[in-house]
């Protein structure tokens, strides 16, 4: 089982498109950065700057 901010990578909900591309090379990154490092306060912070960029970048894929 994943850390539970993996529910807000999630991208199937989105249409096909630049928000649902956008969307999924975030949630792969996100996938990988759960599975592969420690446990710890830096993994959460990172966790948690990646959803903050996700977010940034399916907004700006709005005007796409």
């Amino acid at each position: 089982m994943g850390a539970p901010i993996l529910r807000y990578f999630e991208f199937a909900h989105l249409n096909a498109g630049p928000l649902r591309n956008t969307s999924a090379k975030f949630h792969a990154l996100a996938t990988d950065v759960d599975e592969t490092l420690p446990d710890g306060p830096e993994k959460s912070t990172a966790m948690r700057k990646l959803l903050e960029a996700k977010d940034a970048a399916v907004r700006a894929a709005l005007d796409a």
